[in-house]
């Protein structure tokens, strides 16, 4: 695939330096008193850099705004497409839009440190997100579950933004990607990834049932990752417009974690269910031997999904991550009795 300035990171440099230049110019010319609107629409995807690293379109988008010198203080999701549009009719098109507020943050602007950074989040983000999930007075109603993590990128983003810099331990400043999965973990609770953490939430909101791949969209750029990417790591089916989970039964049985390049603790999960209900535990703990560090977080994850089952009333689903949580022993010992790689013993004169 070609870009049009040699490669897709020299296309997002060029982005990202022409879009600062046009909200500097935003800036310049807006009057402190009064909130400047900002229409963002744009298809997600990743963009991996040659350090191993990726950004997303809307992580560098903010990045110009506050590069801009302006201080986010809202972020709404907007629905902007109907999916019977004339153009593009079952293809993936962007179906949601985002609308930011900002204004111009004071030039005399301080720095803060990463600690007291989060400990401002500690204080904003439970009462926002409290009213967010409740509403406030009879004029307003509470946020949409999908939509709510893209509306709590509004408080967050108010407290990083107004500041110069948050910096690190070693002085450099901290970007906006790492601002917004300190901000996630208020709704994540938890260190899962991206790509799991996006699951948890379209199945707390959906289940296995399709839905719009605008919400999905919405949801994947809040969490920092696309829904292409997770379609290519095998967790989620995409097309005509329409985005749903894949249920362990259609994981496929090759599978091998040992070579998988993007490995969610969601994808992880539910291999070791489909292996358990093909196999037994001798199946699943062979792959539970393969999963190396992420065996305690592929078992929170069935704790924490047992629980959302049992309160949305989900007893099939909630059935099968009790059954691999009570036999959790049982697989463990069983991938404790997989021979271990064998490697060429040295000595203490080889060259």
């Amino acid at each position: 695939m070609s870009f049009r300035h040699g490669s897709k990171e020299r296309a997002e440099d060029f982005f990202l330096v022409g879009m600062t230049q046009a909200m500097r110019g935003l800036a310049t010319q807006a009057h402190p008193a009064g909130p400047i609107t900002i229409y963002y629409a744009f298809k997600q995807s990743d963009t991996q850099k040659t350090d191993g690293t990726s950004s997303t379109g809307w992580e560098t988008f903010l990045e110009a705004v506050h590069r801009a010198g302006l201080q986010l203080s809202g972020t709404w999701p907007m629905r902007t497409e109907l999916s019977n549009r004339m153009i593009g009719s079952g293809n993936n098109a962007l179906a949601s839009s985002i609308v930011l507020v900002c204004r111009k943050r004071p030039s005399e602007a301080p720095s803060i440190s990463r600690r007291e950074f989060i400990r401002e989040l500690n204080g904003v983000l439970p009462e926002a997100l409290d009213e967010m999930t409740k509403g406030s007075g009879d004029e307003r109603s509470p946020v949409a579950p999908v939509d709510l993590s893209q509306a709590i990128i509004g408080p967050g983003m108010a407290v990083f933004s107004k500041y110069a810099a948050v910096l690190e331990a070693d002085g450099s400043p901290m970007s906006v990607r790492t601002a917004l999965q300190l901000i996630n973990r208020f709704l994540a609770e938890d260190d899962f990834d991206a790509d799991t953490q996006f699951c948890l939430h379209w199945f707390e909101q959906h289940g296995w049932t399709e839905s719009v791949f605008g919400e999905a969209d919405v949801l994947a750029r809040s969490k920092s990752t696309n829904v292409d990417t997770m379609k290519d790591a095998g967790v989620l089916q995409s097309g005509g417009g329409k985005v749903r989970l894949l249920k362990w039964a259609e994981y496929p049985t090759d599978w091998d974690p040992r070579t998988d390049t993007r490995m969610p603790v969601w994808e992880a999960l539910h291999h070791l269910i489909r292996a358990q209900k093909q196999g037994g535990e001798s199946a699943s703990g062979a792959l539970l031997a393969a999963l190396g560090g992420k065996a305690e977080a592929v078992r929170q994850l069935a704790y924490r999904l047992y629980t959302l089952c049992e309160r949305l009333g989900q007893a099939e689903d909630a059935r099968a991550y009790n059954e691999l949580i009570t036999s959790w022993t049982g697989i463990e010992t069983a991938a404790n009795s997989v021979p271990k790689p064998t490697t060429p013993q040295g000595t203490l004169f080889d060259n």
